[in-house]
Order: structure tokens, then C-alpha cells, then sequence
């Protein structure tokens, strides 16, 4: 991650200039993409079932990650002992082009943006939006090799079709496992009355899924969950902000208590990155409006700059 400078000059604090992500550079230009991550809005919420408002999430987030843009190389942490995102190229491609009312156009948009970072080499980085903008990430990997989906979530997510909707937030999941290069499904943090019926539950157990709760990952612990993914299989990794207990994250649009806490989340994909390679992240369901303390979506961006860290540190390099 380029560093601003302390020495001479502007000061360039966190909260002035322009919000990128993380105040990386940004490029409009998706034939031209020259990066190790690439950060991708999705402001698309027509697929939700009850408040709306993540479309404002991509803004939100990338407000909130100015809090994180340093003003030297890199970010420190004593107890790793680790500066993580030392010479890793994050750059911004801003937002896929949302199409109000068509799902199917929007989508196909979204797509786009996610297939123009894997061209060009670099790791896609979505920040949704509701939780159907996963359905367009994960088909932009069609022709890819396959890799193992880990879902950190309230909701299952499973819906096949219900009064003719396909591709709302309720879905994902459920088109995930229709597509060839889906080995298999690890879903945590589903809990409590649930937006997916129980056989629901069963058609995804059937085909292969991986189903915990809060509090079964918590019996289980960190280490033991982290080895139900299967061994050295790529991960995409899918966090819905309603993973978390809404006492920490309130802005979204379906919370549910009972849910994750921060450090619960951060040592699993710390540990989930240790073993395997990433290919793809999203973030999705940030309502900020919910949320006039701005905690969710400070949150979520605290949340990806630390996976993007740990995710590279494991790779054991920055710009290639």
C-alpha cells in the first residue's frame, strides 16, 4: 500500500482529499489495472427483503477506511510483530454501473468489474451492496479453477426460488452451489429464526455444505473450524456484516443478535489465510443510515484492511 509521507509537504490527513478505499489510487480505466487487489463498489440493494440502504454501503465503507490510511508504508502490529500491506498495490476501480430496477443489467455490470481485476492478475475485493451481488462475483469465476466458498453470515442464504426471485439476497448461496467451479461450502455464524426454511438447510447439506452456528463455532474454537475447510483449497471468502452481533454492527439491513464479535471473526480468517490461498472477497450489507455512530462501517473497513494484510503476508509478498 503506497504511503503518504510524513516528511515535507502536505499532511494529506485521513480526512481530507477523495474517499478511496484506504486512499489508494484510483483507476476508471478497467482495461488498464495495475494492482495486487482491486477494490470494487457494487451499490446495488434491489435484492433486499426488508430495509434497504446498502447502497450506500460502498460509500460508507470507503469513508471509513480513510481512518486507516496511514501516513507511512504499510500498517504495523505489535502482536504479530508484522507491518502488513508493506508494497502491496491496492488500487480502487470505484463502482460497478447500477441499473435502477434491473437486476439482471446491474449484475452483468458487477461481473464485469470482478472479471477486469482477475485479468488483470489482482485479487477482487467487492464491497456490496446486499448480499445478491455475490451471485455476479461468483460467476465471473466461470473457466477458473475451483475453489472452496467460506460464508460468514446470519442468514443461510439458501433460497432457490421464492415468487419467481432468483437473484435477491436470499439467493447466493443456493446459485453458488449450482456452479461447476463451487467445490464445496463452509457456512458460519447461521443462527436463530432464519430467512431459510429448513429444507433449505437440507438441500444444502446435500450438496456438501458446511453449517455452524455462533455458538458452534465457538464450542468448536478457531483452530478446529479452520481445519473443516478442506485442505489446500482456494477460499472465497463472503462476509456479511449481519454476521456480527448488531451491539457492534447495527447498521444493516437484517440484523440478528446473537452474532460474532470482532475478534472471533479476525482470528478465523487469520487462520483461514494461513492455509489457503484467497481468490475473492466481499463484503456486503452495510447500511450506514442505520448507523449514525458510523462503528458499522468502520468495522467492515478495519475488517478488510486486516484480511487484505493477512492475506498478502501469507502469500509472502507485496507488488509482484
Amino acid at each position: 500500500m503506497a504511503g503518504h509521507g510524513y516528511e515535507g509537504g502536505r499532511l494529506d490527513l485521513p480526512f481530507t482529499g477523495i474517499c478511496t478505499f484506504a486512499r489508494a489510487p484510483y483507476q476508471p480505466d478497467w482495461a488498464a489495472l495495475q494492482a495486487d487487489a482491486a477494490i470494487l463498489g457494487a451499490p446495488f440493494d434491489a435484492g433486499t427483503q426488508w430495509r434497504a440502504g446498502a447502497r450506500f454501503g460502498p460509500r460508507g465503507v470507503r469513508e471509513a477506511s480513510t481512518l486507516f490510511s496511514f501516513g507511512h508504508a504499510g500498517a504495523y502490529d505489535h502482536e504479530d510483530d508484522v507491518t502488513y500491506l508493506e508494497g502491496v498495490r491496492l488500487v480502487d476501480m470505484g463502482d460497478a454501473d447500477v441499473v435502477h430496477t434491473d437486476t439482471l443489467r446491474s449484475h452483468a455490470n458487477i461481473r464485469a468489474g470482478v472479471a477486469a481485476a482477475l485479468a488483470a492478475g489482482a485479487l477482487p475485493v467487492v464491497i456490496g451492496g446486499d448480499h445478491s451481488v455475490n451471485i455476479p462475483c461468483i460467476e465471473a469465476f466461470e473457466g477458473r479453477a475451483p475453489f472452496h466458498l467460506v460464508q460468514i453470515d446470519a442468514h443461510l442464504d439458501f433460497v432457490d426460488e421464492r415468487h419467481g426471485v432468483t437473484r435477491g439476497h436470499g439467493n447466493p448461496m443456493r446459485r453458488a452451489a449450482e456452479k461447476p467451479w463451487v467445490s464445496g461450502m463452509t457456512q458460519l455464524g447461521i443462527r436463530n429464526v432464519s430467512s431459510t426454511a429448513r429444507e433449505g438447510y437440507a438441500d444444502a447439506r446435500a450438496r456438501g455444505s458446511d453449517i455452524l452456528s455462533v455458538r458452534q463455532v465457538r464450542r468448536l474454537g478457531v483452530p478446529a473450524v479452520a481445519d473443516r475447510v478442506p485442505a489446500g483449497a482456494p477460499v472465497y471468502i463472503t462476509i456479511d456484516i449481519d454476521a456480527f452481533c448488531p451491539s457492534i454492527a447495527p447498521g444493516t439491513g437484517t440484523p440478528s443478535h446473537g452474532g460474532f464479535l470482532y475478534y472471533e471473526v479476525l482470528e478465523l480468517l487469520q487462520a483461514l489465510v494461513q492455509s489457503h490461498e484467497v481468490v475473492g472477497i466481499d463484503l456486503v450489507e452495510v447500511a450506514p443510515d442505520y448507523d449514525p455512530t458510523g462503528s458499522t462501517a468502520i468495522l467492515a473497513a478495519q475488517l478488510l484492511m486486516n484480511l487484505l494484510g493477512f492475506t498478502f503476508h501469507a502469500r509472502g509478498a507485496g507488488a509482484g
